[in-house]
């Protein structure tokens, strides 16, 4: 025995161990093979006559485009707006002991959620075919309200009723699955002090349960950004509309998709940093909320340090 390890066993201090870092040569393959693929993919991309970069430079900044642009974002969180406030409401009443409540929010949630987005937005469009005027009034008594379907469901009345009405279908079940994490306790302690269900559920259910609902909120609303292109069938003149119109005359179909596509990565970029931000403010409290940076949400990972 040597004279260090006797050293060692006299002070009680263990021996320096010495790691050796496990060797992976199938993650520098796995990587330069990434790395080829994505060099050819960007030079074929890059040389390829056929998107016509100086084409999608000229119009990406053509005032017909950024109105579009515009438009899909006034679009896109009015929208979410009336899709929150459907989906808070049914998912109360998906919830209320009430079963005629419950089963009316159920069906809602079937009816929307099983029929196809791009089918609802023709049906709204078309509805003059089937209603030629809408009247609103005392139901089985007389009709206030009486106005031609035409003139009323316009296109963006249309793109409102369809994206809403489906948005709030989903919306109900993010709500839902919130309100489901709040422990029963918490209730039933706002129950033995006084609290109503619905001072309940707007003070003390509702606060908590947002933890869990930004982040899937978050995702719809960068699906419904997308999903306003849509609208291209009423004819609404969002940003593919503007595009559409564009190469319907110039014939550049390849580059002005192009440009469309940039403007669509540049919004949802902007809304993945904003959910990261709202979702922190919400998370405070929570060690894993808070330790996922900025860049790691941005990957798609699962962890990180600040």
């Amino acid at each position: 025995m040597s004279a260090a390890e006797l050293s060692d066993r006299r002070t009680g201090q263990p021996e320096d161990i010495k790691a050796v870092p496990v060797r992976r040569p199938g993650r520098w393959i796995a990587a330069a093979i990434v790395v080829v693929i994505a060099a050819s993919v960007v030079r074929s991309i890059v040389t390829a006559k056929g998107f016509e970069w100086h084409v999608v430079g000229h119009y990406l900044f053509d005032a017909r485009v950024l109105d579009g642009m515009l438009t899909t974002i006034y679009l896109t969180f009015l929208c979410m707006a009336i899709g929150i406030l459907l989906g808070v409401l049914a998912a109360v009443m998906r919830m209320s002991p009430n079963p005629i409540v419950a089963g009316a929010s159920w069906l809602y949630i079937w009816f929307f959620r099983g029929t196809p987005l791009l089918v609802q937005v023709l049906f709204w469009y078309n509805i003059s075919s089937l209603f030629r005027t809408i009247s609103l009034g005392v139901p089985f008594g007389p009709s206030l309200i009486h106005a031609n379907a035409n003139s009323l469901i316009t296109p963006l009345v249309a793109g409102l009723l369809a994206l809403g009405l489906n948005e709030g279908a989903y919306m109900a079940e993010i709500v839902r699955a919130g309100i489901i994490s709040v422990g029963e306790g918490q209730t039933d302690a706002a129950h033995s002090l006084g609290m109503s269900r619905v001072q309940t559920m707007r003070l003390i259910v509702l606060p908590q349960a947002m933890r869990v609902i930004i982040p899937p909120t978050g995702n719809e609303t960068i699906a419904m950004l997308k999903n306003t292109s849509l609208l291209y069938v009423a004819a609404y003149t969002e940003l593919l509309y503007s595009v559409t119109q564009i190469y319907n005359v110039n014939f550049q179909t390849i580059p002005l998709l192009i440009v469309a596509c940039i403007w669509y990565l540049l919004m949802t970029s902007v809304l993945y940093v904003g959910q990261y931000f709202i979702e922190r403010r919400y998370g405070r409290g929570f060690t894993r909320a808070q330790r996922l940076s900025l860049r790691a949400r941005w990957l798609g990972m699962g962890g990180g340090s600040q």
